[in-house]
């Protein structure tokens, strides 16, 4: 259950920060061009969006940070894994094994050193420049962050030391649709 509620919070954070990150920059640009149409100018020339660009790189330093853990958790990272394929089954297991602890090791090590970092900022009365938020919670990602994604390589280790197999993700597969029912269709389609 707690691994169902932590799967979809971190999906729909990813989704949200890039849904209003999209938004921001788009509602940014048009009020920037905007503003040399005479004709507009009075609707938009008070609205000051100077703070739009800091969000937004912070919205994507967010999102990267959780979309990485969300990569390790479906298989979505690129690996090469041309050598350990022509291994033998026992030493691909222990190889792979060993990949993914040495993931959730260096995650750690980022994690703690990003939480260290953070800590020590807390106390202090720095800001943002443009939207003067403490710095502690702009880089409060990088612990929060790198400890998901360090929580995400030990459960994707744990799931291969029982099972043997790692998450995959099909380029070809689209949610809500059947590739079966699809099948079917290609083959009814005239010639």
């Amino acid at each position: 259950m707690f691994l169902r509620i932590l799967d979809r919070l971190e999906e729909i954070l990813i989704a949200s920060l890039m849904a209003a990150a999209t938004l921001i920059i788009f509602v940014a640009v048009v009020q920037r061009f905007a503003v040399g149409v005479p004709v507009l100018y009075p609707f938009f020339y008070g609205i000051n969006l100077t703070w739009a660009q800091e969000l937004c790189i912070y919205m994507f330093i967010w999102m990267a940070k959780f979309g990485a853990a969300y990569g390790v958790r479906t298989g979505i990272h690129v690996g090469v894994d041309v050598l350990i394929n022509q291994l033998n089954p026992k030493w691909r297991k222990g190889v792979t094994l060993f990949g993914l602890l040495c993931g959730a090791l260096f995650t750690a090590v980022v994690g703690t050193m990003g939480l260290k970092f953070v800590v020590e900022l807390f106390p202090t009365d720095q800001v943002s420049p443009d939207m003067e938020i403490p710095s502690w919670i702009v880089y409060s990602c990088i612990p929060l962050g790198s400890y998901l994604m360090c929580f995400r390589f030990l459960q994707v280790a744990w799931a291969y030391f029982w099972t043997g197999q790692l998450p995959h993700h099909d380029p070809a597969h689209v949610e809500g649709i059947d590739p079966d029912a699809v099948a079917h269709l290609d083959e009814r389609a005239p010639r």
